[in-house]
């Protein structure tokens, strides 16, 4: 084979790596339009949907440091592997399922599946990628979440509309299938590794050092609370878009387009900080954005609203309050991209790369467990939605604290300043 033919592919992997991302993803994204479907075909309670939907980020929550551990040892594109084949065969089970006892069951092996894939991702990414292209990739892959959810939004109810809830389900089975077959031929097996490398730590020796380390803790506190914050109020987007009057069929777009915004921010950080961007800055921006779109999305004294009842409404304030939203998504997506980029250089070790994405992936779970039931304990005693601002603002004041913890650290120092003179 030509080198011309060589490069060619391997130039293309970590763009099926990414596919791959939002492959999984589609699974963490598809229940929500399909929650009506379900309660009508199943008698699904609410609490049950609850359930449904936080069994995914239960198994981040609870696993996410172990399986990240465990995806080094194996390998990062056979890890991957796994996870697509696994969402496969649980998506095509949870079709079957005659009750919502083993449709639960599916959905915990979805979330298993889910963290194989995006764990070692951006440890394989960074070895098929030129250097001075890792940056620009890391904050592309940070775009996999917030595109599934768009694609999930906008293609559910339409396959749903003609196939039913368990045809979406089949679909996504057969998309992640597809993407384990694409994705075997089309990304590089990775080098054998010695059987017991002496000068390389075992998977509880990887986990200790994580543990040990500032970095981690840093970069998984942050994106705990930004993830926390980013989820409550795309969340919420339908109810308080209903709570307007405007339609489903409007109110789905609306929200897609809010979960697309942060994709502006994903792709972004990459490429600023490929130009010299200092990532503790890009950091702060971003949540002083994400708080200033809140306070101007939600709050009843913000300038070109009409008072705290019209709740994203008609006339101009709900022009006003929605570009709010789609700042508090675009300029937060800034987060996440420069947060995957910190992550392989934090890591206390080489072979412990997923592992400290697993320990990421841990805490945004987390973050995304909690962000939303605290946010609508505030509306809940507000009244209204008025009050949201004041818990993503308590986000973001801690997100700027950690920000300035990341910029003191040694090993992120050449992360931290601009450009270097005369470039």
């Amino acid at each position: 084979m030509s080198p011309v033919r060589e490069r060619a592919p391997a130039a293309a992997a970590p763009w099926f790596i990414i596919a791959a991302g939002v492959s999984a993803a589609l699974h963490v994204g598809k229940l929500a339009p399909a929650v009506p479907t379900l309660q009508a075909a199943m008698g699904l309670s609410i609490v049950e949907a609850g359930f449904l939907l936080s069994l995914v980020q239960g198994a981040g929550m609870a696993l996410g440091l172990a399986m990240g551990s465990w995806s080094d040892g194996i390998g990062a594109r056979r890890s991957m592997l796994m996870g697509l084949l696994l969402q496969a065969v649980a998506s095509a089970a949870g079709a079957l399922a005659p009750g919502v006892a083993l449709l639960m069951a599916t959905r915990l092996l979805e979330g298993l599946g889910f963290l194989l894939v995006v764990l070692p991702a951006p440890g394989l990414l960074r070895r098929l990628t030129p250097p001075g292209r890792v940056r620009a990739l890391l904050g592309s892959w940070a775009a996999f979440m917030p595109l599934a959810l768009a694609l999930a939004l906008l293609a559910g109810p339409l396959v749903i509309g003609a196939a039913g809830w368990r045809g979406w389900w089949l679909v996504l089975a057969a998309v992640s299938a597809g993407m384990a077959a694409v994705l075997r031929m089309a990304v590089p097996p990775e080098p054998p590794a010695p059987a017991s490398p002496a000068g390389h730590p075992g998977w509880r020796a990887r986990i200790a050092l994580i543990l040990r380390a500032p970095g981690p803790w840093l970069v998984a506190l942050t994106f705990a609370v930004y993830s926390a914050q980013w989820l409550a109020v795309i969340g919420f987007l339908p109810t308080i878009y209903a709570q307007a009057g405007l339609a489903p069929g409007l109110t789905g777009v609306l929200t897609a387009a809010v979960a697309a915004a942060n994709i502006v921010g994903n792709t972004a950080s990459g490429r600023l900080m490929q130009r010299g961007a200092g990532a503790p800055a890009l950091l702060a921006v971003a949540f002083v954005a994400m708080a200033v779109g809140a306070w101007l999305a939600f709050s009843s004294a913000a300038p070109g609203t009409s008072g705290a009842q019209d709740s994203l409404g008609a006339g101009a304030s709900a022009a006003v309050r929605y570009a709010a939203v789609l700042l508090f998504s675009a300029v937060g997506g800034l987060i996440p991209g420069t947060l995957f980029s910190l992550a392989v250089q934090v890591a206390p070790d080489e072979r412990a790369v997923s592992a400290t994405v697993g320990w990421m992936q841990q805490w945004s779970a987390t973050g995304q467990f909690l962000g939303p039931p605290a946010v609508a304990w505030v509306a809940t005693q507000a009244g209204g939605w008025q009050a949201t601002w004041l818990a993503t603002g308590a986000c973001c004041v801690a997100g700027l604290g950690l920000s300035a913890a990341l910029a003191r650290l040694p090993a992120l120092s050449r992360y931290c300043a601009g450009p270097p003179p005369g470039r």
